[in-house]
């Protein structure tokens, strides 16, 4: 169970990482996405193909990656999610590096109710602004 579990996080992160690639440059390919997560070429080869045979993503023959519907919607998920964490950990002190860090390590594991109630708890903070 533990391996499935690690799978299915390591396909969210090459998800979106592939999303933010996109959002930054406007297209993704395997080298920019080895480089933001630190892994070899071959690692993302074997992910992409992975990624590829479930439907998530699709490549063409110059090896741009496009997010297929479902991979956009795993990787907006999961984004979304790092973005909402960062900004929550800041807004109770934490500097922006670790806040980072630590909405990688938490994004995949966080109940919907908890998160929920982060969602919540910052939106109200920002009325309050």
């Amino acid at each position: 169970m533990q391996f499935a579990v690690s799978v299915h996080r390591a396909a969210e992160d090459y998800l979106e990482a592939m999303l933010m690639m996109k959002e930054q440059h406007g297209y993704v390919r395997s080298i920019d996405v080895a480089e933001h997560l630190g892994v070899t070429k071959p690692s993302v080869t074997y992910a992409t193909k992975q990624l590829k045979q479930n439907g998530f993503i699709t490549m063409d023959r110059d090896g741009l990656i496009t997010l297929t519907e479902s991979g956009m919607e795993i990787a907006d998920r999961i984004y979304t999610r790092h973005k909402t964490l960062t900004e929550f950990f800041m807004r109770i002190g934490v500097d922006e590096k670790t806040a980072r860090e630590d909405a990688c390590k938490v994004e995949h594991d966080l109940s919907e109710k908890t998160f929920a109630a982060i969602c919540d708890h910052v939106a109200r903070q920002k009325e309050l602004q």
